[in-house]
């Protein structure tokens, strides 16, 4: 499964341990999970981060080696209603490349938020593990 994350995902992955965040991270590799990013997603990561504590610097280092990085996609063929000009580029990647989108950006992804856009699950990382495992992928 293709797994593409939100900037929201990565900060709070880095900044707690215990979090659904940091649990896709830890449980990826054993599911078969391919996590992606793209440069948006990595500079928005970076400059939030820019003011947060050296241990969540640290630690974002280390969950960077488990990410696969994806080109940005800038523009959308199908028709799609998104407000949020920023965020356009996280969904158009997400959509060119995942089968998931995991983000806790409830403000800019409020309509999407639990549904489907053309094949693709928009999600919190809660949600998502929740769904795994009612689906018996998780133990």
């Amino acid at each position: 499964m293709r797994i593409f994350l939100d900037s929201s995902v990565a900060l709070a992955a880095s900044m707690s341990g215990t979090g659904a965040s940091r649990e896709v991270f830890r449980l990826a590799a054993g599911q078969g999970w391919h996590l992606l990013v793209s440069p948006w997603v990595l500079r928005e990561t970076r400059d939030n981060l820019a003011n947060k504590s050296p241990q969540a610097v640290r630690t974002w280092i280390a969950l960077r080696t488990l990410l696969r990085v994806e080109d940005d996609e800038l523009t959308f063929d199908w028709p799609i209603t998104f407000e949020t000009a920023k965020d356009k580029p996280v969904l158009f990647t997400a959509l060119a490349c995942a089968d998931v989108l995991l983000t806790l950006d409830r403000r800019d992804f409020r309509d999407l938020l639990g549904k489907t856009i053309y094949g693709l699950r928009v999600l919190t990382p809660g949600e998502f593990l929740r769904t795994e495992r009612e689906a018996g992928q998780l133990p």
